[in-house]
């Protein structure tokens, strides 16, 4: 990956975004009620969940998600950071390059693709198209929430690039099929959906 360094993802990092009251973005409660929504979703749509990948899964916060709806599927934390692979024992990788033996049914990758400039993004959103055979859960922010002010920037990591959400669908269309909420289905995955439950026209 060539848009950021890994220093980048230090100790001093993840005090300030993920434990530090007063600065964190990251709320264990809110990743809780989001890791409801998706486990619950994915159930009503019966979207079968054996193995979970987690790309970019910081301290791990969705784990205890994953237990709790899905108990029999293998959660895999992969993380890019060399201080919280050293820390959780993670497995060490990048959203745009990294490989498994076999596709995932669920993808988690959260608050990870902002860091990625345009030629590393687009790899990285052709691969989650190979990861993933099941259901992706994808937060991304965009231009346009930044223009919205819907996001508080001073705690927004500064160095994110402001790329716009059509960029991001333009990538994930032809392997997924949005279905709202940031959650997608990979398209060789065989439900029904009714024409409204997606937000896809085909």
């Amino acid at each position: 990956m060539n848009s950021a360094p890994a220093s980048t993802f230090d100790e001093a990092y993840y005090q300030r975004y993920y434990y530090d009251q007063k600065t964190r973005v990251v709320d264990p409660a809110h990743t809780a009620r989001l890791g409801d929504f998706v486990g619950s979703y994915l159930h009503y749509l019966r979207v079968p969940v054996q193995r979970v990948l987690d790309i970019g899964c910081g301290i791990g916060l969705w784990r205890d998600s994953v237990k709790r709806h899905f108990p029999a599927a293998r959660y895999q934390g992969v993380e890019y950071s060399e201080h919280l692979c050293e820390r959780h024992g993670w497995e060490r990788g990048s959203v745009t390059d990294y490989r498994a033996d076999a596709a995932f049914d669920l993808v988690i990758c959260q608050g990870v693709l902002p860091y990625l400039d345009r030629p590393d993004l687009e790899r990285a959103l052709a691969n989650l198209g190979t990861l993933c055979q099941g259901a992706l859960y994808l937060e991304a922010v965009t231009r346009e929430d930044y223009e919205r002010e819907i996001l508080d920037e001073e705690r927004t990591d500064p160095r994110l690039y402001r790329h716009r959400a059509a960029l991001y669908r333009r990538g994930l269309a032809p392997h997924f099929r949005e279905m709202g909420g940031g959650v997608w289905l990979s398209r060789r995955l065989d439900v029904p959906l009714f024409a409204l439950e997606s937000a896809s026209t085909d």
